[in-house]
């Protein structure tokens, strides 16, 4: 198993970094999941990526912690 650190960037406009940290968790509990990711590898490869919403609600809706292969 490989390990990913996987970035959301959303730009507010905010009186601090508390604030704008803030409106981010507002629009995550209150809008579907953002799309446009930036995924970066262990060897610091970097890639953007954006997900079909509708591939990525079916994904989510899997547990896919029963498949074997996450074992």
């Amino acid at each position: 198993m490989h390990k990913f650190t996987v970035t959301v960037t959303q730009a507010f406009e905010a009186d601090t970094a508390e604030e704008a940290a803030l409106l981010m968790y507002q629009q995550l509990a209150r809008e579907p999941a953002p799309l446009n990711y930036s995924v970066t590898d262990e060897a610091r490869n970097a890639t953007s990526l954006t997900l079909d919403r509708k591939t990525a609600d079916e994904f989510a809706g899997v547990d896919h912690t029963a498949d074997p292969g996450n074992w």
